[in-house]
């Protein structure tokens, strides 16, 4: 089980939407999983991004600052793995 980091629902990794932080400080979407770095979950709602981006979640998960640009990068992408 693994944590929401927007709605803060416990739900199963399968669930949920990685957003991982890879070595060299790129934030990206991670689909598998399974990708090394420091990784934090979100459901695949578009509105638990935008509570993650408000409450600052992701900053504090992933312990680093989050550009404004990555924010609309994942927003983008996370189109694409809402469920209907």
């Amino acid at each position: 089980m693994r944590q929401c980091i927007g709605c803060s629902e416990m739900k199963s990794k399968k669930e949920m939407i990685r957003v991982l932080r890879t070595t060299e400080g790129d934030i990206v979407l991670d689909a598998t999983g399974r990708k090394n770095g420091r990784g934090a979950y979100l459901c695949k709602n578009p509105d638990c991004l935008e509570k993650a981006m408000k409450s600052k979640g992701l900053e504090r998960s992933l312990k680093t600052a989050v550009p404004e640009e990555v924010y609309e990068k994942l927003a983008k992408e996370m189109e694409q793995f809402a469920e209907p």
